[in-house]
């Protein structure tokens, strides 16, 4: 799928936002509305490695679980995480969070999301709404995570770590 990338400006220090989205517990908080079931694929949640597995809510999927780790971080700029899923885990997933100082203050939140179908059957089911479904559902998270931050409202539950 072609990148989608939604913004939203956060009225708060770029510093702040980073530490919470470098915290993958932190991501079911904001995207629960559309991807549920999460569980942390570590006991620490923060930082370069951590990851976390999901169950995505998108009409018509069979196949919904998939995951996501976090695999590069710049503060207090960037964080790129990367995952798979759709039947077999076969489909790639990239995630990317930028943040940049907003004029008038705050923090403007650029997340681009992108997948790699790679079979036929695969990019169907993203020319059939994937698409325009994930940039609806993305745009929603990012102004959850505005109103989290800004206000603390509209707080879903943390991703906790599964004992066995």
């Amino acid at each position: 799928m072609e990148p989608i990338t939604v913004t939203t400006n956060i009225n708060r220090p770029r510093e702040e936002i980073y530490e919470y989205l470098a915290d993958i517990a932190n991501h079911a908080e904001f995207s629960d509305h559309y991807m549920v079931d999460w569980h942390l694929t570590r006991e620490n949640s923060y930082g370069v490695g951590a990851g976390a597995s999901f169950r995505s809510k998108m009409p018509r999927n069979r196949f919904a679980w998939g995951d996501m780790v976090i695999a590069e971080m710049q503060p207090p700029y960037r964080i790129l995480a990367h995952g798979r899923g759709g039947k077999y885990n076969r489909i790639r997933t990239l995630a990317v969070y930028t943040l940049q100082p907003a004029s008038g203050g705050g923090t403007r939140v650029q997340y681009t999301y992108e997948t790699e179908p790679r079979m036929p059957s695969d990019k169907l089911m993203e020319i059939l709404g994937g698409r325009a479904w994930q940039k609806r559902k993305s745009q929603r998270a990012l102004r959850r995570m505005r109103s989290i931050l800004e206000n603390d409202r509209d707080r879903g539950t943390r991703a906790g770590y599964a004992e066995e």
